[in-house]
């Protein structure tokens, strides 16, 4: 391997953590890191005094370009639009490389209240650890301007939900109550699961069906699942998977070998605050061809 190439690959893990924070699809930032590379491989790094720097720079940029694109497409999306899990292969060294809770969906999807210059300043100072004027120099802004955007972030992030750290046993042992109780629906039994102001937002991108709004409240949440569960999660060919996606267990169902959501919850205590299920086939098929050779838990 050349040297060019070398210092571009130890650099790699970095680049797709911040392209894959701001854009929420493992595809769009590979595709920012295919561009990337092109424009390092043209460029002579004999006379950069800082490559890292340059290549975070180069990396922003495209992934900002590309983030603004995106932002007028969801706009048109229908229905919610939720971001795409790392696939196990890819999670491992994104998950390890900076902070592993600003990889869950929960915080990927928060991201999304940002515009596109604010997403880039935050995740440049409070997850990659640079001062306000580096990232100032980074997206070619004043230092001011670049405190003003993290500060108007965490102001929007704040409003939304300010927990960003995740408890992984209470997670694991709410995905089990969760399926026992869609197994076998009861209304009760469903309702005592959610915390009153509960959510449920399901991305499915109008090509299956799914919650076209985010539904809100103990109530609708126990009967939106008491009908799934009636209408598919007791089906003979329907059985369950869980795996950690993003740092989070998540529940994966299956009709026969079709993967047909998956689905994260949020836990405060013992009730279920939140729950975000991938409908969307396509987001959905990368994930399948995956899991399908790895073994999994299974949930009965």
């Amino acid at each position: 391997m050349d040297t060019q190439t070398a210092l571009f690959q130890q650099h790699r893990p970095r680049l797709f953590g911040l392209a894959y924070r701001m854009l929420g699809t493992p595809t769009d930032a590979e595709d920012v890191l295919h561009d990337a590379w092109l424009r390092w491989h043209a460029q002579d790094t004999s006379v950069l005094d800082d490559p890292e720097a340059w290549l975070v720079t180069v990396t922003t940029r495209l992934a900002l370009d590309r983030l603004r694109r995106a932002k007028t497409e969801r706009e048109h999306y229908t229905g919610p639009w939720l971001p795409e899990p790392l696939v196990p292969d890819a999670e491992r060294p994104e998950a390890e490389l900076e902070r592993g809770e600003t990889l869950t969906l929960s915080f990927l999807l928060l991201l999304e209240r940002l515009s596109p210059e604010e997403r880039a300043a935050f995740l440049l100072h409070e997850v990659f650890d640079y001062s306000h004027g580096e990232a100032a120099a980074i997206l070619g802004i004043a230092e001011d301007a670049c405190r003003q955007r993290v500060h108007r972030a965490k102001t929007r992030l704040r409003e939304g939900r300010p927990r960003f750290s995740v408890d992984t046993p209470t997670q694991r042992r709410m995905l089990q109550r969760f399926i026992e109780a869609v197994k076998q629906p009861d209304l009760e039994s469903l309702r005592a699961l959610f915390a009153e102001d509960a959510i449920a937002i399901a991305d499915g991108g109008g090509v299956v069906r799914a919650v076209l709004r985010p539904l809100q409240g103990a109530d609708r949440l126990a009967r939106l699942y008491m009908q799934i569960g009636i209408r598919f999660y007791s089906r003979p060919d329907v059985h369950f998977t869980t795996t950690t996606l993003n740092g989070e267990p998540v529940l994966l169902a299956w009709a026969g070998d079709t993967l047909v959501s998956a689905t994260w919850v949020e836990c405060e205590g013992d009730q279920i605050t939140a729950t975000l299920a991938l409908r969307h086939p396509d987001k959905l098929a990368r994930l399948a061809a995956v899991t399908k050779s790895r073994p999994l838990a299974s949930l009965h």
